[in-house]
């Protein structure tokens, strides 16, 4: 009896092995790194120094701008593209089965590939693919915003159909009764939409929300990929780059740790006023 009663936490411990040592400790190592500065190979306790220069470091305060102009359009422009592309494929139509598997396929390109491809679509020489479409020569990766919109446009261009496929499933998932009591009362499309599919699918889309935004403060990949942070000295430089260069390639471990605790503290802030916000439309 003892053996069976425990057999149980012993099939739950190589799982939880796995979180103690590429979350939990990374995590705890991290903030203790961000109180101590490294001088002449040795780490000195640094206490609060490192968090008081961010306040004061203007590329920071940059990289900060810069990260939440990239989660707040590329978001908001994937979950608009997403349900629109459900609300479409939910219909019947021929090749829906192709159309739905080809609209799926950059969720299979890794974020760094995606950055290599797109730097030869954006090629602004002779050759480039966009460029020599368009009847304008577009500075896609040499102006700083539009490499900042042109970091937004691949990051959409692969997570859209992630969003794609998690409102197909909510939008399946909605019962066809509901429909047809709605058809008795109108025949107007966006007041079935409005009135029917979003208020049952809310659920849905503030998952897919809350998400996406985790997932887009933590970018890295496309931005190093495809713009290396520039141009300039940081139009395209979000807070992770930002920590990866102070503690990588500036060897300041402490201050790269401070601005990864930052960056975990910035979402976590976003994610409770998401919370707050979930409960009193819900209360």
């Amino acid at each position: 009896m003892y053996e069976r009663s425990h057999f149980k936490y012993l099939l739950l411990l190589p799982a939880a092995l796995w979180v103690l040592c590429f979350t939990i400790f990374p995590f705890v190592y991290g903030v203790g790194l961000s109180f101590f500065e490294r001088r002449q190979g040795a780490y000195h306790f640094h206490g609060l120094g490192h968090y008081a220069d961010l306040l004061s470091d203007p590329a920071a305060q940059q990289s900060g701008v810069v990260t939440l102009t990239f989660v707040v359009c590329g978001v908001t422009v994937q979950m608009v593209l997403g349900l629109a592309l459900a609300l479409l494929f939910h219909r019947t139509m021929p090749l829906r089965g192709l159309l739905r598997t080809l609209i799926t396929s950059p969720l299979f390109v890794t974020p760094a590939a995606a950055g290599y491809l797109f730097l030869m679509i954006f090629y602004e020489g002779s050759g480039g693919l966009l460029n020599g479409i368009l009847p304008v020569n577009i500075p896609w990766l040499s102006h700083p915003r539009w490499a900042l919109a042109s970091v937004i446009l691949v990051d959409v261009w692969q997570w859209t159909p992630f969003c794609f496929l998690i409102f197909l499933a909510g939008l399946q998932g909605i019962p066809d009764d509901y429909y047809e009591a709605a058809s008795i009362e109108t025949k107007n499309p966006w007041a079935v939409f409005r009135h029917i599919t979003l208020p049952v699918l809310q659920p849905t889309i503030v998952l897919v929300l809350l998400l996406r935004i985790t997932e887009a403060f933590k970018v890295f990949d496309i931005p190093y990929t495809l713009t290396n942070g520039g141009p300039g000295t940081g139009a395209t430089r979000v807070l992770s780059m930002y920590a990866y260069q102070q503690g990588m390639q500036f060897r300041h471990p402490g201050y790269g740790a401070a601005v990864c605790v930052v960056l975990f503290i910035l979402v976590m802030i976003v994610l409770t006023v998401l919370f707050k916000r979930i409960r009193q439309v819900h209360s």
